[in-house]
């Protein structure tokens, strides 16, 4: 998605993203950290929890990735 084709309505923060799309906050700041996504910088409104949310995503790239997104299981416990 070139950034001309984006509205101010498709950035979102990553707890909002989560909820739309399913896929974890701390994959999405992943994606944006290897480069498969972009970030913006946000208004550092309150997020509820005391914190000021600073890093909004374009919901479409994350839709566009979500699909491709398969959960890694974890390793069951050992027994003693």
């Amino acid at each position: 998605m070139r950034l001309v084709e984006m509205h101010p309505s498709d950035l979102v923060y990553a707890d909002e993203a989560t909820r739309i799309t399913g896929v974890p906050g701390q994959v999405i700041r992943q994606w944006a950290r290897r480069g498969r996504i972009r970030k913006f910088s946000g208004d550092g409104r309150p997020s509820g929890l005391g914190h000021g949310q600073r890093t909004m995503y374009a919901l479409p790239e994350i839709a566009a990735l979500a699909p491709s997104y398969r959960p890694t299981p974890q390793r069951a416990p050992r027994a003693a």
